[in-house]
């Protein structure tokens, strides 16, 4: 299978370990001091075909393709740090936000009927002004250790946001401070400090602590589907949120979550799970159903190679799939695991990797 070239940025990180996943080479920029855009691996568990490339050489690296993610890498960095042969490369152009400043007619940056413009979700491509830029959606995928499960042993939920008091409104700050107020839940992710939160955590250890936890709570207004959504959900936790964006198509109200617009409603379906643990079992396991099926990485895979596909004109069925080596044995070995559990966890890792879920309520 042909492996692919692909000069990218770091841009999310949680994004980007889903996508190093696939088994293509992985050239990401790197500068002194990791500034935007230039953190390379950034000290993340990825794969060893994520490969850091000083950003003074990039231009003299073989590409076959440039994955643009974000405004400034093409309006800035194409031209600090490409070749004139690698700006004319096959270039797609992922664009993970909603719409901003205006939600209907902001006019996305990439105008440019030969790039291929990707959206992370349906309502994002409906909201963007995409101009005559041809569009696809690829939605979400995450990278979650698949022995990992909810276990609800602490009544209360959980919200996972960075900078949640420099986003304001948009990400919900008034909304997470009113239902704290009514419920206990705690907060997650960058600068979560300052409200007495857990901090920035450790892929992993963030993971472990959403386990903990009766439901994950979103109380962000205005953003593309959150990946600690999906992760949560793949953990196997119910998931309570506003219904805005594209939340609604993928959590279904009474089966897999709570969404509304009405925060006192949602404070008392919160209220619910935490009074009923059996059903907030029930209720992640339909989330995690919906996982496996919808933002399982085969599908993923099998998404972005036909992206590769559109732009290159290879045949996708030529293109490289999913690496073997998931980060969950890697991972394993890593804690000091004596390697009893690892052919059992490479066969679990193989079925979560593929979407395949077992008879007994669709954990692998």
């Amino acid at each position: 299978m042909r492996r692919l070239r692909i000069l990218t940025w770091h841009v999310h990180g949680s994004y980007l370990d889903a996508l190093t996943r696939i088994d293509h080479e992985w050239l990401l920029p790197l500068k002194p001091g990791r500034p935007e855009s230039y953190g390379g691996r950034a000290g993340r568990d990825l794969p060893p075909n994520a490969i850091e490339v000083p950003a003074d050489q990039v231009r003299d690296r073989d590409v076959d393709l440039v994955l643009y993610q974000a405004t400034r890498n093409w309006t800035e960095d194409q031209d600090e740090i490409l070749s004139d042969d690698q700006r004319r490369l096959p270039r797609i152009f992922l664009e993970h936000n909603t719409p901003r400043p205006h939600p209907t007619d902001s006019k996305h940056v990439v105008d440019d009927p030969n790039v291929l413009l990707v959206h992370v979700t349906h309502f994002n491509r409906l909201m963007w002004d995409n101009g005559r830029t041809p569009t696809t959606v690829i939605e979400h995928s995450v990278s979650v250790d698949p022995r990992l499960e909810a276990s609800g042993d602490i009544a209360g939920g959980i919200s996972v946001v960075n900078e949640l008091g420099r986003r304001g409104r948009l990400a919900g700050e008034d909304v997470f401070l009113a239902v704290r107020d009514r419920v206990p839940v705690v907060l997650a992710g960058m600068g979560s400090e300052r409200y007495g939160g857990l901090g920035d955590l450790p892929y992993l250890a963030l993971h472990r602590e959403v386990a903990r936890r009766r439901f994950y709570f979103n109380p962000i207004r205005y953003t593309s589907l959150p990946l600690a959504v999906i992760e949560a959900m793949t953990i196997g936790l119910p998931i309570v949120a506003l219904a805005t964006t594209e939340l609604p198509t993928a959590i279904e109200d009474g089966v897999t979550g709570y969404v509304s617009c009405d925060v006192d409603a949602l404070v008392e379906r919160m209220r619910e799970l935490i009074a009923s643990p059996d059903d907030a079992r029930r209720m992640g396991r339909n989330a995690r159903r919906v996982a496996l099926q919808r933002f399982g990485l085969a599908r993923f895979a099998r998404d972005w190679n036909a992206a590769f596909s559109r732009v290159t004109g290879i045949p996708s069925e030529e293109l490289a799939g999913l690496r073997d080596d998931l980060r969950v044995v890697r991972t394993e070995r890593q804690e000091g695991s004596d390697g009893s559990g690892t052919a059992a966890t490479s066969i679990c890792a193989r079925q979560w990797r593929d979407g395949r879920a077992d008879e007994q309520g669709g954990e692998p």
